[in-house]
């Protein structure tokens, strides 16, 4: 992307709620920065190392909880609570990634899927901490200084600037001699651990990143919706981050954003001009035929159509 782009694009993007009048359009356009987040974290897993991992939720859960509990009880600060809930989601992950990255393939999913059914049981059964079914409502809006951020505007803002954060940490890390260890377990693992990487320790190490932003995505989620609930962790909301990541092209940086941005907005699309059922019927069409004829994913297929047509 030439410089005139970019500049035009970040002009876009900083300017979008001057714009962008409508309360409800923009909700969704927070609600993808969410999930970009989430699908940057997840693909530096699936899209890097090449670890497919069917608990992802379980970090956003984590994140959510923590923070909600946090500015709740005690009464702390949201940004002394997003930090917490980060560091929470990375023990987390760095527990997990010490006993299921010895496992791989369908063990590691299995372990994984299992670790988010028990978090999952965990915040519906301790009532005393969770409020079990019932969620905790009232989650206090961030507050910096004077200014709330509890306007969609200003939220807008705060989720721009995380998506921004994590999207600079994963280019880190990939462009990094970190980066390469994790291509190079993906592409082959025995060849990697012959040369002298530490295999196990590059994956744990991805592990950790990726649940430590998948927690900063479920704070935010937290404190912009205002209400956690245990449908944080339900299954669903996995599958549509792989869908995210895939979709958009596993294992580059804008293809998770591309997803996130797309599977985001097209279902409220399709719930503005048909029925339920019709809405799950398009939906799954479109994937299936994204899938098939953009088989990379739609960035690789960009840059690749721009090669071909280069002068």
């Amino acid at each position: 992307m030439s410089g005139a782009r970019r500049a035009v694009l970040a002009l876009l993007v900083l300017t979008l709620p001057l714009w962008l009048a409508n309360p409800y359009f923009l909700h969704v356009v927070i609600m993808a920065g969410i999930f970009s987040i989430l699908a940057l974290s997840l693909n530096l897993l699936l899209g890097y190392t090449g670890q497919l991992s069917l608990g992802h939720a379980a970090f956003f859960g984590i994140g959510a909880y923590t923070s909600a509990l946090l500015t709740l009880g005690p009464e702390w600060s949201f940004w002394l609570a997003l930090p917490c809930a980060i560091a929470l989601a990375a023990l987390a992950g760095f527990l997990i990634g010490r006993l299921a990255l010895k496992l791989r393939g369908a063990y590691f999913v299995l372990v994984t899927i299992s670790f988010a059914g028990v978090i999952a049981l965990v915040s519906v059964n301790w009532m005393e901490l969770t409020n079990g079914p019932l969620g905790l409502p009232g989650v206090p809006a961030p507050v910096l200084g004077p200014w709330s951020l509890r306007a969609k505007r200003a939220y807008y803002y705060l989720v721009l600037a995380a998506v921004l954060l994590a999207y600079l940490v994963c280019r880190r890390l990939v462009g990094s001699r970190i980066g390469r260890a994790f291509v190079a377990i993906r592409e082959n693992e025995a060849l990697a651990e012959s040369v002298g990487v530490d295999v196990t320790h590059y994956l744990v190490l991805a592990a950790v990143v990726s649940a430590a932003m998948a927690g900063m995505a479920g704070s935010l989620y937290a404190h912009y919706t205002r209400f956690v609930s245990p449908e944080v962790f339900l299954f669903g909301y996995t599958v549509t981050m792989v869908i995210m990541v895939v979709a958009g092209g596993k294992g580059t940086l804008a293809g998770p954003l591309v997803g996130a941005f797309i599977f985001t907005a097209l279902p409220e699309a399709l719930r503005a001009v048909t029925s339920w059922q019709w809405q799950m019927l398009t939906y799954g069409v479109l994937l299936v035929a994204l899938v098939f004829f953009l088989p990379r994913g739609i960035v690789p297929a960009v840059r690749a159509w721009r090669v071909r047509n280069a002068p």
